[in-house]
Order: structure tokens, then sequence, then C-alpha cells
């Protein structure tokens, strides 16, 4: 397999578990400590060679093997929509939404992901099988110089129906 320089995928992913490694272009944590439920992360593979098209999130049990798998795709969380757009690449061919072994020098083949809708699905995936794990030892996230708070909606509670 190529470099596709995973550590640094994942240090971009700013994935809270203190007690995780990369291993190869797999990453292995441990978010809930104390419990045999390990969580691995890998690049999936498509069709094409060489060509990867998202994430496999597995939750793992010491004793019993992998227990549930997720595949997040880059491109229904967004990860190169932006790239995507810029260069103009369709939907449906083998370019959209993926990244393949091929890059310029110095740069990882993912350069322009941006992992938000990934680290959103990642942090809901291990509220189901590590609850509080991410809460406890998640470090806030900073907001973008885009970013603003919006308020919540005002709801208005009716006590009949109205016809």
């Amino acid at each position: 397999m190529p470099s596709l320089y995973a550590p640094e995928f994942f240090a971009e992913l700013s994935l809270p578990f203190t007690d995780s490694t990369v291993v190869g272009n797999t990453y292995y944590a441990t978010p809930a400590p104390g419990t045999p439920l390990r969580l691995r992360i890998e690049f999936t593979r498509t069709i094409h060679a060489d060509t990867y098209g998202g994430l496999r999130l597995t939750a793992l049990h010491a004793d019993q093997g992998e227990i549930d798998a997720v595949a997040l795709s880059f491109a229904d969380h967004g990860t190169f929509r932006r790239r995507d757009e810029t260069h103009g690449t369709p939907a449906n061919t083998k370019r959209y939404g993926t990244f393949d072994k091929h890059h310029r020098p110095g740069q990882p083949p993912w350069e322009g992901a941006v992992t938000t809708g990934l680290r959103d699905a990642i942090e809901q995936y291990t509220a189901v099988w590590f609850p509080g794990a991410w809460t406890t030892s998640a470090p806030r996230r900073a907001a973008g110089r885009t970013a603003h708070q919006t308020p919540a909606p005002l709801t208005t509670h009716r006590g009949g129906r109205s016809r």
C-alpha cells in the first residue's frame, strides 16, 4: 500500500483519544480505557487501483473481534467537495470524492480534504460504542473565522389542532 500520509490525515481529524496510534495506514484507539472495546479506522479502497473513497470505522472487542463496522464515504461527508468543485470534477467519475496514490511532491494524496463532516460522523459513531469517551476527553474545536453562533429557532407550542 502506498504512503497515504495516514498519521497526518488522522492528526487532521483531531480525534480526542489519547490512547491511540497509527500503524501503517490504520488508526487504532482505546476510547474508553478499562473496557475491552477498541476503535479501528482505515481507508477504504474503491474498485479502482490505489484509489480511496472513504474511511471504515470498526468497533473491536478484545476477545470477540469485530463487532460492528460502518463505511463513511468522502463524497457523502463533503471531504473533497471544495476541491472537486474547484477542479470541475464531475460526480460519478473516478476522481470525484476520492484520492489516489498520485500526488504533488511533498503533499499528501488527500490534499484539499475538509475533514469536518468525517469528524462529526466519527463522533456520532463513537457515541454509540464508547458513550462519554468523546465528551470527556475531546478538546473544544475552535470556531473558524467564518463561523458564527446562530440562536436556536423559537418554538411555539399550540394547545390544540388547527383545521
